[in-house]
């Protein structure tokens, strides 16, 4: 093979995966029956301690928010929405993830909202119990490592770690908090967590959870008949898969990581668009149709209330009455 030819492989590689991957979304994985986690095993261990809540909130910084509002303005011009690293998180979203991780038994789940407390996911880590010793203290503590030298709460990166069993989120965007949710719901049902969250953290492997996650999330969305935000999902999750595969493939291509992502964000952000615009026709279709639903109704109602009146005992009934008037 030629030189160019070796070049290009790589190329077609991508290409062969974004155009394998992305169809499996489109689909419709949203229209299959969604299902809630009904097999979470709790673990003593990891329950909160007395006065701890579930969810906490790191404390207003503006110089630094506003640091990390730059830093992650990279990712707002890939998925194309001001809210992604805002780092400045709303009631809704928070709400609209107590609401997925309540319905789906996730009740040991920490989620930080843009907060960094190093010695809380150490201690979370020696107390998670569902993970062996042997990936806590070694794939484990690199995530601890990680979060505590790299702080999210300047760099961003929203995301869940199976080994402290904790949600990080930095993005004001429901999907994204569910999409996260979907992370933990994947987890709770393995039973060897620690290798499974190692194996999927290997290039090509790790598209499999974010496949699941992303799927679940819209799965969410449209059993809780929540069309706007099934429509906000998907022009944010399927460009941000798209960024997924394109992290994957980099490797394989002689180019910078910077230039592959932004090339295989646009067929996700195409797709995405799709999408949405077909929940959009969904929704209309349904509204448009509720007329002519309550006419249907009206006119069986009145044709029930017609057969009672012919039924020979009501006519009996009637005759009866008329002749002790008389």
């Amino acid at each position: 093979m030629s030189q160019l030819s070796v070049l290009s492989a790589p190329r077609q590689v991508l290409i062969a995966v974004v155009f394998l991957i992305l169809p499996h979304f489109a689909m419709g994985c949203a229209t299959t029956p969604y299902a809630y986690q009904t097999n979470v095993i709790s673990h003593p261990e990891m329950a909160f301690e007395d006065g701890e809540s579930q969810f906490e909130r790191g404390k207003p910084k503006p110089i630094l928010d506003g640091i990390g509002w730059v830093v992650g303005i990279p990712g707002k011009i890939l998925l194309w929405d001001r809210r992604i690293d805002n780092h400045h998180v709303s009631e809704e979203t928070e709400v609209a993830l107590a609401e997925y991780l309540d319905k789906n038994g996730l009740d040991q789940v920490k989620v930080r909202i843009n907060e960094y407390d190093p010695l809380g996911e150490w201690r979370r880590l020696r107390k998670n119990k569902s993970v062996s010793w042997g990936w806590r203290y070694t794939a484990g503590t690199l995530t601890a490592l990680h979060y505590t030298l790299l702080p999210g709460r300047i760099i961003g990166g929203d995301n869940y770690n199976p080994f402290t069993n904790t949600i990080n989120l930095y993005s004001d965007h429901a999907a994204v908090a569910l999409h996260e949710g979907g992370h933990a719901k994947d987890f709770a049902s393995r039973k060897y967590k620690g290798t499974y969250a190692v194996a999927t953290a290997l290039p090509v492997l790790s598209l499999w959870p974010e496949a699941i996650a992303t799927n679940d999330a819209l799965g969410y969305l449209r059993a809780e008949e929540d069309y706007e935000g099934e429509e906000e999902a998907y022009r944010v999750l399927y460009p941000a898969y798209a960024t997924y595969v394109a992290g994957a493939a980099s490797p394989l291509l002689s180019y910078g990581d910077l230039v592959i992502t932004a090339g295989a964000v646009i067929p996700g952000h195409l797709l995405g668009r799709w999408k949405a615009h077909e929940v959009k026709q969904d929704q209309l279709a349904r509204i448009s149709s509720r007329p002519a639903i309550q006419q249907v109704s009206s006119e069986s109602n009145e044709i029930q209330q017609v057969q009672k009146i012919d039924e020979p005992g009501v006519v009996r009934h009637m005759h009866f009455e008329n002749e002790s008037e008389q």
